[in-house]
């Protein structure tokens, strides 16, 4: 019997595990006619296709290609502006990227930053503390690592609400493959909006540089290459979409869980120590990436399937984690998990750059919650999450708490 899989229906946003399971043992390489591509959920798959350099990260230009002329035309900017992105460019441009990008986030860079996470970290809590309830998104989750990413780039806290708008509003289509013309449109304006803003802040860096990002990106230099002003707006414009949309759903989709499993909340509340391994079940078990895309840039065969030069593939890292051909009892939320090889983060060249800094944030932030808090409840019985096949995580937490 065919697996129905519907990355739309409410109840797969809810919860797409059952389906994922069902399309591992029945179809595990699947067509997908609603997407338009292939969709792969074991784990040995979803590694080799992230590392198979044949399935092209460069897809912004195939997805516009499916749309009228009179649309493509309406949105070319916002294709051009995606295009500069490192997660959809392949090499060269990648490795040269990344090479230019990749010091702002070494282990010793991140090392130093730790203070300043567990400083913001502690004064958002305090700031709802007292209150006895707060949406864990919107008052920890998000403006946690948007405060970090945006001191890492040199923007102004100031603007961190605009910024997250223009951003939600990218992601609609970035992170969104069944986006609509009116969802393209809005990202399309936004786009324009902050590239615009990032244009001005770019000459403010320029004629007073300091110790961020957009400072360092003007003026490195590595082996004769530079980075464009275009190039230079891009890779910030997606440093600051990166930097926190993933970490925002790392820390509330880890607490949804430790909300479905209290028995191990108690028992990171008793052994802190355990809050590195903590982060990396959270990583595993409901990853905030639910998949990435790429294009076959030649016909390839994978699982008994014949993909065509310019098939759209989606490997599901979210299924690859609860496979149960790589992780014994898949669906056990275990923050002692030993052996826990997800690639929540990626494989392969595009492997996440900014995942040692998602550690730390997601460390800081699950060690200072459990401490002040012994137990958090669920103040809604019906949660809206994301209408997204790239990403994953909930609109809202609304939590209260008993006792710390």
């Amino acid at each position: 019997m065919a697996v129905a899989y519907d990355p739309k229906s409410p109840a797969v946003l809810a919860n797409p595990y059952p389906v994922f399971r069902q399309l591992q043992i029945d179809d595990p390489v699947h067509w997908s006619e609603l997407l338009g591509g292939w969709v792969l959920t074991r784990y040995a798959d979803v590694q080799s296709f992230l590392r198979d350099l044949r399935f092209s990260s460069s897809r912004i230009a195939p997805r516009m290609e499916t749309l009228s002329d009179a649309e493509r035309g309406r949105i070319d900017s916002l294709g051009r502006a995606l295009s500069l992105w490192m997660v959809f460019t392949d090499p060269p441009d990648h490795t040269r990227l990344r090479m230019l990008v990749h010091k702002a986030f070494t282990p010793q860079v991140i090392a130093r930053m730790r203070g300043r996470v567990e400083a913001i970290v502690e004064e958002l809590l305090s700031q709802v503390e007292h209150r006895g309830e707060m949406d864990l998104i919107g008052d920890f989750s998000y403006p946690l690592p948007a405060t970090v990413i945006a001191d890492m780039i040199g923007v102004p806290s100031e603007n961190l609400e605009q910024l997250k708008q223009w951003s939600d509003d990218i992601a609609g289509f970035a992170a969104n493959a069944l986006s609509t013309a009116a969802v393209r449109q809005r990202a399309q304006q936004s786009m324009a909006a902050m590239a615009a803003y990032f244009w001005e802040l770019m000459e403010v860096h320029r004629r007073a540089p300091s110790d961020n990002i957009m400072s360092r990106l003007i003026a490195v230099e590595e082996a004769g290459e530079t980075l464009s002003e275009d190039e230079i707006v891009g890779t910030c414009i997606f440093l600051l979409f990166a930097g926190h949309e993933t970490t925002t759903n790392l820390i509330g989709n880890g607490v949804l869980a430790f909300l479905e499993h209290p028995e191990q909340w108690q028992v990171l509340r008793d052994n802190p120590s355990c809050v590195a391994s903590a982060v990396e079940e959270c990583l595993r078990y409901d990853g905030p990436v639910m998949s990435m895309a790429r294009v076959a840039s030649e016909e390839i065969e994978l699982g008994g399937k014949r993909i065509r030069q310019g098939d759209r593939v989606f490997g599901m890292l979210n299924a690859a984690n609860r496979d149960p051909r790589q992780f014994p009892e898949p669906d056990r939320f275990d923050i002692r998990r030993q052996d826990n090889r997800h690639v929540a983060f990626g494989f392969g060249i595009h492997f996440c750059l900014g995942a040692p800094l998602a550690r730390v944030e997601g460390q800081v932030a699950l060690s200072a919650l459990a401490r002040r808090f012994k137990r958090f409840e669920l103040q809604t019985s019906e949660l809206q999450w994301n209408e997204s096949i790239i990403l994953r995580g909930v609109k809202a937490l609304p939590l209260s708490w008993v006792g710390s």
